[in-house]
């Protein structure tokens, strides 16, 4: 195998394997949220429905995390074996958020064990909520410390190369690099936004099959009135990305909004296709480009036409915007379409094509988190480590990687298939009403 092609199934497998485990951490940093959410809200409207909705995310929860244990593992393991020349280099720089990560997770995962463990053990319900709060830090924060590694290898600093050798190396510089806010709060933010409208879907779909139990009811109007508030967040830390990437990244936004020349009264261009360079059928708004990069109508924007071409990302993350883009302003519609109508008890919000709607945006939040990960990734290109290391400058020579690919790739397909059929069967064969139920003959009371 000659260095393109390890090249080429190194770039694949490494994209395969970022694109199945950011699934599992997503959930895993949001669930946690959502279960202190739940939880908080039956202790405080003493609503045993509300109760059992965090008793029964939190058994789903620890399947998705043992899954990207698993994953997680993968992705470590390969950046060695499969980019051993930019871990020689940034092992040495940034070492540190990789570390803290590891301790983020133990902290969440000891905590968790203890949260699983101690459920009807404590008299008052709010001394159990308490050890859900270092679950949820835990787990946002292990996203954090693993963001900042991907913040550094876009805004790489906190050395200096003299002679081919690093030197004056400070791995609290390189944390703090110029990327790390908008990409860490827009990980975070997203990951409690996807969460809530997954287990939206869900609980969408059990009223839609016919269980019309107050309790998915409850489940739904907690989960979209939380993916509402985060999907607004959402938008907002993407307007402030946008402006940190004409900043310190202008080919980036330049490739991803087709801008190849440089000027003032930048228009942001939506959809369209490409035609010998000229953009086709696309939608055109006046001046947005240039709000966007600078909240100014009428700023200059940096164009491609400033960058050599061996530097210009791939232009097909245009799309890759276009679809992030547009999901994530229908869910921020549909969300808050879901509100006010609850506010206003519209009956319509309440149907089964409204709750279809919802359904489609579980899956449909997972492909704007995909869609937005690809572009990160992809519109960092050629560069492995902006301005310093490129892709094909980092990656392993091994003549194996075709065949780690199809192994890994087999590993992916077990584990969730797996996923699938253990959470099925899991709460198939211990429906709400047969838990309620349960739970009503244990505390002689009345939870209807």
């Amino acid at each position: 195998m000659g260095n393109e092609e390890a090249v080429f199934f190194s770039r694949v497998l490494t994209e395969l394997t970022l694109s199945f485990h950011i699934i599992y951490a997503t959930i895993g940093v949001g669930v946690p949220l959502m279960i202190m959410i739940a939880q908080w809200v039956g202790i405080k409207k003493n609503d045993e429905h509300y109760i059992l909705l965090a008793r029964r995310w939190a058994r789903g929860f620890v399947i998705t995390v043992a899954v990207g244990v698993v994953t997680g593992t993968a992705i470590g393991m390969q950046l060695s074996l499969l980019w051993p020349n930019f871990m020689e280099l940034a092992g040495n720089i940034i070492a540190l958020p990789l570390f803290l990560e590891t301790f983020a997770f133990f902290f969440e995962a000891i905590f968790l064990g203890i949260y699983l463990y101690t459920w009807d053990r404590f008299e008052n319900q709010k001394k159990h909520l308490l050890l859900l709060i270092p679950v949820a830090v835990g787990a946002s924060f292990s996203a954090v410390f693993i963001t900042i590694v991907n913040a550094f290898m876009n805004a790489p600093q906190g050395f200096d190369v003299v002679d081919g050798s690093l030197v004056n190396i400070s791995p609290l510089l390189a944390m703090f690099n110029p990327a790390m806010p908008t990409k860490v709060a827009h990980v975070v933010v997203t990951a409690y936004m996807t969460t809530a409208f997954i287990l939206a879907a869900i609980a969408a779909f059990r009223l839609l099959k016919g269980s019309n139990h107050v309790y998915h009811k409850k489940a739904l109007y907690l989960t979209m009135k939380v993916g509402l508030v985060f999907s607004i967040a959402t938008v907002i830390i993407g307007d402030f990305s946008g402006k940190y990437l004409a900043e310190y990244q202008p080919e980036k936004l330049a490739a991803a909004e087709w801008h190849f020349e440089t000027g003032g009264n930048a228009p942001l261009i939506l959809y369209g296709v490409l035609d010998d360079g000229e953009v086709k059928y696309a939608i055109e708004i006046p001046f947005a480009l240039s709000i966007l990069a600078h909240f100014n109508p009428t700023a200059e924007v940096i164009g491609l036409d400033q960058f050599p071409e061996d530097e210009v990302p791939p232009l097909y993350i245009h799309y890759l915007f276009d679809l992030m883009v547009t999901i994530g302003m229908s869910l921020v519609g549909l969300a808050g379409l879901y509100w006010l109508g609850k506010l206003l008890k519209w009956s319509f919000v309440d149907s089964k094509l409204f709750r279809w709607l919802i359904v489609l945006g579980g899956p449909a939040s997972i492909i704007a988190l995909e869609a937005g990960w690809w572009l990160a990734e992809v519109g960092r290109q050629p560069w492995i480590l902006r301005g310093i290391m490129r892709v094909e400058d980092a990656a392993t020579t091994s003549a194996h990687v075709d065949t780690m690919l199809l192994l890994f790739a087999g590993l992916y397909v077990v584990l969730g298939i797996g996923t699938i059929v253990v959470l099925s069967r899991m709460f198939r064969k211990n429906p709400v009403e047969r838990e309620l139920e349960d739970r009503h003959i244990e505390r002689g009371g009345d939870i209807s």
